[in-house]
């Protein structure tokens, strides 16, 4: 960044986005803990956007740390690994983490308290092609671990298609309460590092950008020591903002440029990666090891003990609660940030590889506020960070018009939630955009469906028409074969004479 583009940073702060309290001390500041082997793990075959992996093991199956249990099905899909080494017990249903609480397929482990892990081959990553590493983080099950959960290795072979130049690590951690990823970086930052030259082998990129928001200075400076070594790796703290871990947000922070609405940091050579997904191609890659457990925040009024705990994928979040402590019974369970988290239906609900954040809110940090009317402030105007308007697309969602809040920029909202954050009436606006996206998507559905079926129909009235004309042709040439059998009986009766009658 040049000296007018620090100079037009300073007296033109962000006019985008919220400042909340991000209310992640003294959680950040707690050592890590590992969360004690539980009895069981509940493994979802849904970790991931796209298909669910599909079960390779049977019940009563013995299985080791690290060993597949499951395969991606397709290309947006991942591959599911045992997190301890145990028995499978049933591969039946739980609680999905979702406000739903709908059921989820998964694998059942029961652990035999060895936690030991298969056997790993090592080799020299750096010596591996492009297309092997890629290859490797595919097979270890890894996804984008700030939220996404997209799987990592389709990223890192789009590197090479996109003629990506530069990568962006992102480092922001924006939304309140959470510091996994903060936590991570002081204390793992040369195995960060180690998987951000990983990465940028696999995608051919010639500099990695770190972005880390400048209310995280142990971080940034654990970081900073790290990449120093390496030329092609620069550390550079943001403005802590929120939503800045939008990867569109900062990557525009980082390189000046702005992504077009409908387009993606890829068309302009940039492609985006957390700094707990550059860990978890680190363990994948130096030693073979699947991602099968992860940092999570836990933090809220209710808990005792905030801090960043170890867990393994398949644990339950009572569990994790009961580990950390609770001072009160939480009046809202989150999974996640309480910007863009899920709300969680009850505590019987598996971590998953996505999972930041468990949150045990208390009655005063949930307080609801019924909402009042709009009184056309235009607050939420002023802080969307994509440039909407939400007013107007609230009000064209309420009248049911969704193809006018299309037109207003529906789809490209980020579902942040800074508009709900900054509404002085407390309207939840977030709320009606993610309803009219779901309807926007099951309108699009049952149009699929019917389309469908009108091909299908289509298809019937020409398969019917089709076979009764070849049954009138085949019918035709049938009367016509009879006809010419009579006239050829007819010819030979009428060749027969007295005479030949006699002789014979």
């Amino acid at each position: 960044m040049g000296l007018m583009e620090k100079f037009l940073a300073l007296i033109e702060p962000a006019h985008w986005g919220v400042h909340p309290d991000d209310r992640k001390r003294p959680a950040a500041d707690a050592p890590v803990r590992a969360l004690p082997l539980p009895e069981r793990l509940y493994v979802p075959l849904q970790q991931h956007i796209g298909a669910a992996a599909r079960p390779i093991v049977l019940a009563g199956q013995k299985v080791k740390k690290g060993q597949l249990i499951a395969e991606a099905q397709g290309a947006t899909s991942a591959a599911i690994h045992a997190p301890t080494s145990g028995i499978v017990t049933a591969i039946g249903e739980v609680t999905a983490p979702h406000p739903s609480g709908l059921p989820v397929a998964a694998i059942v482990v029961e652990a035999d308290g060895e936690d030991a892990w298969i056997e790993t081959e090592s080799v020299d990553p750096f010596a591996l092609p492009p297309q092997e590493i890629a290859r490797r983080v595919a097979a270890a099950g890894v996804v984008g671990l700030g939220g996404a959960t997209f799987p990592s290795a389709l990223k890192l072979g789009l590197g090479l298609k996109a003629k990506i130049h530069t990568l962006i690590v992102n480092g922001g951690e924006c939304e309140p309460y959470l510091s996994c990823d903060d936590r991570l970086m002081r204390d793992r930052a040369p195995e960060i590092v180690d998987g951000i030259r990983l990465m940028l082998v696999a995608t051919g990129a010639q500099k990695a950008l770190v972005g880390i928001e400048d209310n995280k200075p142990e971080a940034i400076a654990a970081m900073a020591a790290a990449a120093r070594p390496f030329r092609e790796i620069e550390v550079r703290p943001v403005p802590a903002r929120y939503p800045m871990g939008s990867e569109k947000h900062l990557f525009s922070e980082l390189t000046g440029m702005e992504v077009p609405a409908d387009g993606r940091t890829t068309d302009l050579g940039a492609l985006v990666h957390n700094v707990g997904t550059a860990f978890a191609v680190h363990e994948a890659l130096r030693h073979g090891r699947p991602l099968v457990e992860r940092l999570v925040t836990v933090n809220g009024g209710a808990v005792a003990f905030p801090g960043n705990i170890r867990v393994p994928v398949g644990a339950l979040v009572e569990e994790v609660l009961a580990f950390a402590g609770l001072k009160e019974e939480p009046a809202r369970l989150v999974m996640g940030g309480p910007m863009m988290g899920s709300l969680l239906p009850h505590a019987r609900v598996p971590v998953v590889k996505g999972t930041s954040g468990v949150l045990a809110l208390t009655a005063n940090e949930a307080a609801a506020h019924a909402p009042g009317p709009c009184i056309r402030c235009s607050s939420c105007v002023r802080a969307c960070p994509v440039g909407l308007l939400p007013l107007e697309m609230s009000a064209r969602i309420a009248a049911g018009a969704l193809s006018a809040a299309v037109d207003l920029g529906l789809k490209d909202c980020i579902a942040c939630g800074c508009c709900a954050y900054v509404c002085p009436s407390r309207i939840p606006l977030v709320q009606y955009f993610n309803h009219a996206k779901g309807e926007l998507a099951a309108q699009s559905r049952a149009q699929l469906r019917n389309e469908a079926a009108k091909r299908l129909a289509a298809a019937r009235a020409e398969r019917l028409e089709r076979e009764a004309k070849e049954k009138a042709e085949a019918a035709l040439r049938r009367k016509a074969e009879r006809m010419a059998q009579k006239a050829a009986e007819a010819a030979a009766a009428a060749g027969k004479t007295p005479e030949s009658e006699a002789t014979a």
